[in-house]
């Protein structure tokens, strides 16, 4: 498989853990949490665009700003899977969340700030694009915090995934470019 296919596969499964997060697909998540699942392979995935990109200073910084974004995917998930561990045990899942949240260091780094790092490493890799493909890297670099703008303010499952769609989309026309302008 080539890391464009890595990177393509990437996007399918991130944009199919937001179909489980906005609620769009049915609530299946017995036996296994596929929603989280497909997030944090989607994640990992995503890593490899750091190989596609170009090399510059400018995406030496994007490559650092993805790889810590997909450390803290990979630290959120794994708080989420204990969190679905619990079932319908709404009263565990309460204590857990509360030390969750009065830790500083396992709070901050993976479930406020860290996450985020993967969409604005992967927006900060967009922008070297701004010139060339301007409308693909706009909707990258403006869908970025849209999504979690609307997880966190707006708490909006449709519009959450309105806006990993457009975020998917533009970073999918990013790395087919060259196919684009050869057809």
């Amino acid at each position: 498989m080539t890391t464009k296919q890595l990177c393509l596969l990437g996007l399918l499964f991130f944009l199919i853990s937001y179909l489980f997060f906005s609620k769009v697909l049915p609530d299946f998540q017995l036996p296994i949490d596929f929603a989280h699942w497909f997030n944090l392979i989607g994640a990992c995935l995503l890593l490899s665009f750091n190989d596609v990109f170009p090399k510059n200073r400018f995406n030496f910084v994007a490559s650092i700003v993805t790889a810590f974004g997909v450390i803290a995917h990979i630290g959120l998930c794994t708080i989420d899977f204990i969190m679905w561990s619990f079932g319908n045990n709404e009263v565990d899942k309460e204590v857990l969340s509360s030390q969750i949240t009065n830790t500083p260091s396992v709070f901050y780094p993976f479930v406020v700030i860290g996450p985020s790092l993967l969409f604005v490493g992967l927006a900060i890799h967009a922008f070297s694009f701004i010139k060339t493909c301007t409308v693909s890297s706009l909707m990258v670099i403006l869908s970025a915090p849209a999504i979690g703008f609307s997880f966190f303010v707006l708490k909006n499952g449709v519009y959450m995934l309105f806006s990993c769609v457009i975020f998917v989309l533009g970073l999918g026309l990013l790395l087919c470019r060259k196919d684009i302008r050869s057809s």
